[in-house]
């Protein structure tokens, strides 16, 4: 993850990582990055136990409609942290396909992310799109 972009230090990272319930290697960050047209287009496999993050920059009113879909269901989130709080403007668990618009509420680093909880590789297209600003 470039951390500089996002205006984590390593050290930061590195502890954000330790309070979170999972460790580091079983981390899998992605930063997003925007076609020409604004949209960003992942497919990407989740192995058991494990879970993936994709991470954008946005500003306040900055607005992203989501969606995917999964081979497994997984437990989703899209969150942000403001110092040692974390916020969850959606949190799903066991779901296999969803759809939304993230309107960011502060101007944060936001992640979608997603834990398979299951037995199986569970595969994930994942399409994000900006949109009109809410400001």
């Amino acid at each position: 993850m470039n951390t500089k972009r996002f205006g984590i230090g390593k050290a930061v990272l590195v502890g954000l990582i330790s309070l979170s319930p999972y460790t580091a290697s079983e981390a899998e960050i992605i930063d997003v990055k925007w076609d020409a047209s604004g949209k960003f287009e992942r497919t990407h496999t989740i192995t058991p136990g494990k879970f993936v993050e994709i991470c954008e920059k946005l500003l306040k009113g900055s607005a992203v409609d989501w969606q995917f879909n999964v081979s497994t269901p997984v437990n989703f989130n899209i969150h942000f942290h403001q110092g040692k709080d974390v916020s969850f403007p959606e949190k799903q668990d066991s779901v296999s396909e969803r759809r939304g618009t993230l309107v960011a509420p502060s101007s944060e680093d936001y992640c979608w992310m997603w834990s398979n909880k299951g037995d199986s590789p569970s595969k994930i297209r994942v399409m994000l799109t900006k949109t009109a600003s809410k400001q």
